[in-house]
């Protein structure tokens, strides 16, 4: 059920076996929001062919992606760590897809109990905090074409799909810029033969033209999941 879930796919398969009873695959929808801040996390999710954003709203109701959640993570991290049971961000279904949930509790369970969960969890944990750190630097940076790029080289590796369905709407508040900046940056990137744009879809067509339109974050953080998660992949 899961194995399109590569953190799930980490875990040593006899754990699995032991936990996979205690989840079930569940739809969401484009829009839906999953946890809002403050509120107590009751479930986590892990994502098999749906994209979340992790985003913090201002003050002045400006809204800034601060990571993404996809087919190599999950939602929900602050449950098992340490009693912080809430969070500060919200988590919102940007392309709807399935995904599968679990009590959080179990999980906590899990992790206090299972020493080679909590080994896989703990170096998800640090992927995790490496893609929040890079993108803090990277917003701060580069450029917005750099950054469209990488963020749709990372959401196509997320999905296994070179084909997005998004607006150019919501594409600027995940990367906190104008409306009018995104729909700039994707001409440019269409006129250079990267992708393909129409209505509330992104399709890529040169795949290494975009890898080489993008900043260095994208390989600095492919590398560090790789480092820290592959090689249980590979067992």
């Amino acid at each position: 059920m899961a194995t399109e879930n590569l953190l799930l796919a980490a875990l040593p398969r006899d754990i699995y076996k032991q936990i996979e009873n205690k989840m079930h695959e569940v739809e969401l929808s484009y829009g839906e929001i999953l946890n809002r801040p403050g509120e107590t996390i009751e479930e986590v999710y892990f994502p098999l062919t749906c994209l979340i954003s992790v985003t913090i709203t201002m003050m002045d109701g400006s809204t800034v992606e601060a990571g993404v959640v996809g087919s190599r993570e999950m939602v929900g991290i602050n449950a098992f760590m340490g009693g912080s049971e809430t969070t500060q961000t919200e988590y919102i279904v940007q392309v709807p897809g399935n995904a599968v949930k679990m009590k959080a509790h179990l999980l906590l369970h899990e992790f206090d109990t299972n020493k080679s969960l909590r080994d896989v969890m703990l170096k998800y944990t640090q992927a995790y905090i490496a893609q929040i750190s890079q993108n803090v630097a990277c917003n701060r940076t580069h450029t917005i074409e750099k950054r469209m790029a990488r963020w749709l080289l990372e959401s196509s590796d997320r999905l296994y799909s070179d084909e997005l369905i998004l607006s150019h709407e919501f594409l600027s508040h995940m990367l906190g810029v104008r409306r009018s900046g995104i729909t700039e940056t994707a001409h440019l990137l269409e006129k250079k033969g990267l992708i393909k744009c129409s209505r509330k879809k992104i399709q890529t067509i040169d795949r290494q033209g975009l890898e080489e339109a993008s900043c260095e974050c994208y390989g600095v953080i492919k590398k560090e999941y790789d480092r820290l998660l592959k090689f249980k992949l590979e067992k």
